[in-house]
């Protein structure tokens, strides 16, 4: 099943998104996703609707430096010399699918990094590996928009990738868990500038370090997750500067696209 939450003419709310892609229909639901669905009846085209952000968490929590070839890449190290990291986004960062990434004129070397991402389903300490399954709702995409420049000159990254507009979040949330396999699947993003479409990154989450399990198992020894919160699993290689007039859209295979327009703020 695949949650949204659109803004339609009769105001927001939470829909379950069924059809190919193309021809979707937005199901409204009572309440939230956290409870057995209940439609009220009224429904959409996908296409006469607009897609928000499907969660607004209480925090993102993020890993870094969880794919290999991305700690080289942006650090110049190699991973068994720089381990996995936690870092948090604020809510304010969120957006959603097609709303600007707004880039101030203080941050002057934007990467987009396109990551698979997770929506916490309950209020969850110190999952077990094992049992990642039982506190997440879905997948969904994100991504961690970061300031290079920020992110070394702070020496510290909140700054860097918490900056208002900096965290896409979308298009919908996967909740068919066993549907996609996190230990082999494609991610791709795809840079378009001055009209040349180029895909950047072309990984897989094969070579994630911490696969998902552990990531949980490590988020939530120290934090407590709240249901809505999102786990960002780290960026793969080939992320690249972007600036405004930019388009940048992240594909990942059973979860969907979600691209993004880039703007001066």
């Amino acid at each position: 099943m695949r949650f949204g939450r659109i803004a339609t003419p009769e105001g927001m709310c939470f829909c379950v998104v069924e059809g190919a892609e193309g021809a979707e229909v937005c199901r409204e639901i009572a309440g939230t996703p956290f409870t057995e669905p209940e439609l009220t009846g009224r429904e959409w085209k996908l296409a006469d609707v607009r897609l928000l952000a499907p969660m607004l968490p209480s925090k993102i929590v993020a890993i870094g430096r969880n794919y290999a070839d991305h700690v080289k890449e942006v650090f110049q190290k190699s991973a068994e010399h720089l381990p996995p990291t936690l870092f948090l986004k604020p809510p304010t960062a969120v957006v959603g699918p097609a709303a600007a990434i707004k880039i101030p004129e203080f941050a002057t070397k934007v990467e987009f990094e396109g990551e698979l991402a997770l929506v916490i389903g309950q209020a969850c300490k110190n999952v077990k590996a094992e049992n990642w399954k039982d506190v997440v709702l879905g997948f969904t995409i994100i991504n961690d928009v970061s300031s290079r420049d920020l992110q070394f000159a702070d020496g510290q990254w909140a700054r860097a990738k918490g900056i208002d507009t900096f965290a896409p979040l979308g298009p919908w949330i996967e909740t068919d868990l066993d549907s996609i396999d996190t230990t082999n699947l494609p991610i791709k993003a795809h840079l378009t500038h001055e009209g040349v479409t180029e895909t950047k990154q072309d990984s897989n989450s094969n070579q994630m370090i911490m696969n998902i399990g552990e990531i949980i198992e490590f988020i939530t020894a120290s934090f407590t997750l709240l249901p809505g919160d999102v786990i960002c699993t780290g960026s793969p290689a080939g992320t690249a500067a972007m600036v405004p007039g930019d388009f940048i859209e992240v594909e990942i295979p059973g979860v969907g696209k979600l691209g993004n327009p880039v703007e001066r703020a």
